[in-house]
């Protein structure tokens, strides 16, 4: 069976095989059934690994023993795989994430905050700030941020950004607005996404025609971006966080006399 070698490579990948799987489990998909034998002349796999790959392929769910004499092996369908995987990473993520909301209770994370808390302490307030680069890195620390304020947020963005993380965004408004925090949106771009990001936070929201992208929290700490459009590239995304509340301030009066 003659398979290109970067075929080879990227299923490899896609379903975290090594080589010699990769082979035996192409070789399977294309035979139907076969015995050890028949799957290494095929495969071009020394027929002495065989027996270990096909056992290895069989306990991973990509092969399954056929019943009766002599001993053959069918290849497990791409689809029952794909699917069987995705399965296996939810309930890897599922069992992640009790772990690490475990981690909370213990000794261990006390310290952390206790480490952290005396890293601040000598420090000036006004020299708390942060350059944050990547989509998700930022879009993490934005929540945060936006999730401890006190009275206030405001929020200057497109309506295109807002909706293309519309469940982060959802779920931080909503939270907010049951806390009783203040909340001025003003948005760029198409009106009737505006008005319809404005039924789903349940809040109005200013349309604006300032292409920028910033949060304030309280006055006191603001987050914004520095590239005008978002790219396909996570790593092209850059914010800056400052904990300044004169700088905060001036932002906050910038905005209010553009609204």
């Amino acid at each position: 069976m003659l398979v290109k070698q970067e075929l080879l490579n990227k299923i490899r990948d896609y379903f975290g095989l090594n080589i010699y799987e990769t082979k035996v489990w192409l070789a399977l998909l294309g035979k139907g059934v076969a015995s050890a034998g028949q799957i290494a002349q095929i495969s071009n796999v020394p027929r002495s690994r065989t027996y270990d790959v096909l056992e290895s392929l069989e306990k991973k769910g990509f092969a399954i023993v056929k019943l009766g004499k002599p001993v053959k092996y069918i290849g497990v369908k791409p689809h029952l795989i794909i699917e069987k995987l995705k399965n296996n990473v939810k309930s890897e993520a599922d069992e992640k994430m009790v772990s690490l909301s475990s981690i909370k209770e213990t000794d261990e994370y006390a310290k952390l905050e206790e480490f952290y808390k005396e890293g601040l302490s000598p420090m000036k307030r006004e020299d708390l700030s942060a350059a944050l680069k990547g989509r998700s890195n930022i879009s993490s620390y934005l929540k945060e941020v936006l999730r401890n304020a006190d009275k206030e947020v405001i929020i200057c963005t497109n309506a295109e950004d807002v909706n293309s993380k519309l469940k982060l965004f959802s779920q931080t408004i909503h939270a907010l607005q049951k806390e009783g925090i203040d909340i001025r949106i003003a948005l760029s771009g198409n009106e009737a996404l505006i008005k319809k990001i404005s039924t789903d936070f349940q809040t109005k929201i200013k349309k604006i025609d300032i292409e920028a992208k910033f949060f304030i929290v309280d006055r006191k700490e603001i987050l914004f971006y520095l590239s005008r459009e978002q790219t396909e590239k996570d790593k092209d995304d850059t914010a800056i966080w400052i904990n300044s509340e004169f700088f905060a301030q001036a932002f906050a009066a910038l905005f209010e006399k553009a609204c």
